[in-house]
């Protein structure tokens, strides 16, 4: 006896969809730029109907900030595993482990951030995205003080200077990577450390200000 071949699905999951869609978007934006690359570019390296773009994005304007928010997403992600791999009682390596996390991903994913988010600290200051990311920082300065690590009048203010000094000088090894990247982030480590008052020896040599 003959058995029926199982039917397959006609239609992709929509979650799945729309990813190939941002997939193929995203690759053109880096690729040729975001002015270049049209609609119908979109949906050719997508393989889908120009209908099925617009069932999930009105405009390339959209599908930008699409990318953008799941860039965030992803970048957050990554730095929140690097932070949770030490102790929740161990506020300097947590913070250690934030900026270096930032530096490198940054410096890894540059080319993508610059598509997503052009000309970003002019456009919208004070953007969710970047928020949500201070946040994390935010966080763990908080846990410090509770902890008696370091003593922080304005920890929000605290947060927005290593935030923007991190992403600033990580800009700067990005413009010249030929530096030693190890050393780079050493020194950014270390400053931010003495903004915090915390001396930056070697684990075992840490003491507090």
């Amino acid at each position: 006896m003959q058995i029926p071949a199982v039917a397959r699905p006609r239609t992709k999951p929509a979650e799945t969809r729309q990813e190939e869609l941002m997939d193929a978007a995203q690759a053109l934006f880096l690729s040729q730029g975001v002015e270049a690359t049209t609609i119908s570019d979109i949906v050719v390296a997508a393989d889908v109907a120009k209908g099925t773009f617009y069932t999930y994005f009105a405009s390339r304007t959209e599908i930008l900030q699409a990318l953008a928010q799941r860039y965030t997403r992803q970048f957050m992600a990554e730095v929140g595993q690097a932070v949770q791999r030490h102790p929740a009682d161990d506020g300097v390596a947590r913070l250690h482990a934030w900026i270096r996390a930032n530096i490198e991903i940054y410096v890894r994913t540059h080319a993508l951030h610059d598509v997503v988010y052009a000309n970003h600290h002019h456009r919208q200051r004070g953007n969710a995205e970047r928020t949500a990311i201070q946040q994390q920082l935010l966080d763990i300065l908080e846990d410090g003080i509770r902890a008696g690590l370091w003593q922080l009048p304005t920890p929000q203010v605290t947060a927005s200077l290593i935030y923007a000094g991190v992403h600033g000088a990580t800009d700067d090894l990005i413009a010249m990577p030929a530096q030693d990247a190890e050393a780079f982030i050493a020194a950014v480590v270390a400053d931010c450390l003495r903004m915090v008052g915390v001396s930056p020896l070697p684990a075992r040599g840490r003491r507090r200000h």
